[in-house]
């Protein structure tokens, strides 16, 4: 056994007296590095072998970044696979038990009933939303903007990504209101370090850490105003035709029921929470990224002119913005949302050489597969033309996992995407975007992968604007 990174890899078998002792004794700073940020804690490993085992107070858990074993896990044998404990520790007293966070029958009947409201065909219908939403980020930047102030572009990007939920889940029902709701998020992610790292310790869900109070209080809220969002749209008599609305009458195809009043409430904050908050910072990092290389933007620029004006709201006009989405893509690539995929077997699993016993975790770490050594060229070199049609066909389709692959597959991975497209065809041709700092702020695990210290920005205005 080496002792690499935070965590010992292993080669299956039982650790020593003496190495329990050692882990022991390191245990402070684990706990300091886990609550920093989990991807801290992986060992170097994992980022240059294709499985890595590793084993932490008597805890094993394997690291998978081989595509054809990621496709083996998460595809054929999903069936074998729960939810792991010490996600659902952080998720569910805010999003309950919803589609992110349930599992087996309870999970296959929301995602059967929620399916078609992501079909590709609504989505389309949604652009228009989505365009008045960044128009009025464009709008609200020229009137209030500075050449000379420093904005946190991710609040921002979170203000923009909120009104395009409400204008589509809920019919701009102007009582969820973005700050209370925004900074809601923001309180309960930023102490979910805490119970990831007290969870994979294996502490009871008791244990008091900073910010849990906090924490508990930031679920309420976010639990309330969807409740009571809800509560309006049944009261007025017409579920309506957003999302919400869809879900009040969706019937599962398979036995004709609908979702319970709960279930509801789950899924819906799930959609408003996990939706604008992955979409705003896979936005805020294509900002800086673009930012760091204007030889790209400009490419962007040149394409994005085709779409300026009404055409932004056109969705045949944004379905060609072909390079803008490469562009996307390979900001996901490097900055990941949803930066690491975990499961727990719940019978043993033959994984190439390797046993995954019952009980054990099992993960895909996202982040470091997208920038194994193994898998890509110059992994951590900014390269759009990674995804051109034909070096994605030439690759497999298990080394890029931004949303996730299988049947828990992200559910609205179009709708992102086409909203991404839409708000940089409309911000883009209109501002300049010039980083505060030369360094790029680190990337921080808080269930979703944050800038460090947020993303300060010169938001300024192009020439003619």
């Amino acid at each position: 056994m080496a002792s690499v990174g935070t965590f010992r890899v292993c080669e299956p078998g039982q650790s020593s007296l003496r190495e329990t002792l050692a882990e022991a004794v390191a245990l402070p700073s684990v706990l300091a590095t886990m609550v920093h940020s989990l991807i801290e804690a992986w060992p170097a490993p994992v980022y240059t072998q294709p499985v890595v085992t590793t084993r932490f107070l008597g805890t094993r858990t394997t690291y998978v970044c081989d595509p054809r074993l990621i496709h083996n896990l998460l595809v054929d044998q999903a069936g074998s696979l729960e939810r792991e404990r010490f996600m659902l520790r952080a998720l569910t007293p805010a999003l309950g038990a919803g589609i992110l966070t349930a599992d087996g029958a309870h999970w296959r009947e929301q995602r059967r009933t929620a399916a078609p409201m992501f079909r590709p065909d609504r989505v389309r219908s949604f652009v228009p939303a989505m365009a008045e939403a960044a128009r009025a980020t464009r709008a609200r930047w020229l009137a209030d903007g500075s050449p000379g102030t420093v904005r946190d572009i991710l609040p921002e990007m979170m203000r923009t990504t909120f009104d395009v939920i409400v204008a589509t889940m809920v019919s701009g029902d102007s009582r969820l209101e973005v700050g209370p709701f925004g900074r809601a998020i923001d309180t309960y992610l930023g102490q979910t370090g805490w119970t990831i790292a007290l969870a994979m310790l294996n502490m009871p869900g008791w244990t008091p850490h900073p910010g849990r109070q906090a924490g508990a209080e930031a679920a309420r809220y976010l639990r309330r105003s969807v409740a009571e969002t809800v509560a309006r749209r049944t009261a007025r008599g017409e579920p309506g035709s957003d999302l919400l609305g869809l879900l009040l009458q969706a019937r599962d195809p398979e036995t004709g029921q609908p979702l319970s009043d709960e279930s509801i409430i789950d899924n819906l904050l799930t959609f408003v929470a996990a939706g604008h908050e992955t979409t705003a910072l896979a936005l805020t990092w294509t900002l800086r990224m673009l930012a760091e290389h204007p030889e790209i933007e400009n490419r962007v620029l040149a394409e994005l002119a085709s779409v300026e004006g009404d055409r932004v709201a056109d969705p045949e006009a944004v379905d060609g913005l072909t390079y803008t989405r490469q562009v996307v893509m390979e900001v996901m690539r490097l900055y990941p949302p949803a930066p690491l995929i975990v499961r727990r077997a719940t019978a043993d699993i033959g994984l190439g050489d390797r046993t995954i016993r019952s009980g054990e975790s099992v993960h895909v770490p996202v982040y470091a597969l997208h920038r194994h050594d193994m898998l890509w060229d110059a992994p951590q070199r900014f390269d759009p033309d990674r995804f051109s049609p034909e070096a994605v066909a030439a690759r497999s389709r298990y080394a890029y996992l931004p949303f996730g692959a299988g049947p828990r597959v992200c559910i609205g991975m179009g709708l992102a995407l086409t909203e991404c497209l839409v708000i940089l065809a409309t911000l883009l041709p209109a501002f300049r975007f010039v980083p505060a700092k030369r360094e790029m702020p680190a990337a921080q695990f808080r269930v979703t992968l944050r800038p460090k210290g947020g993303m300060g920005m010169k938001i300024v205005a192009r020439h003619g604007r």
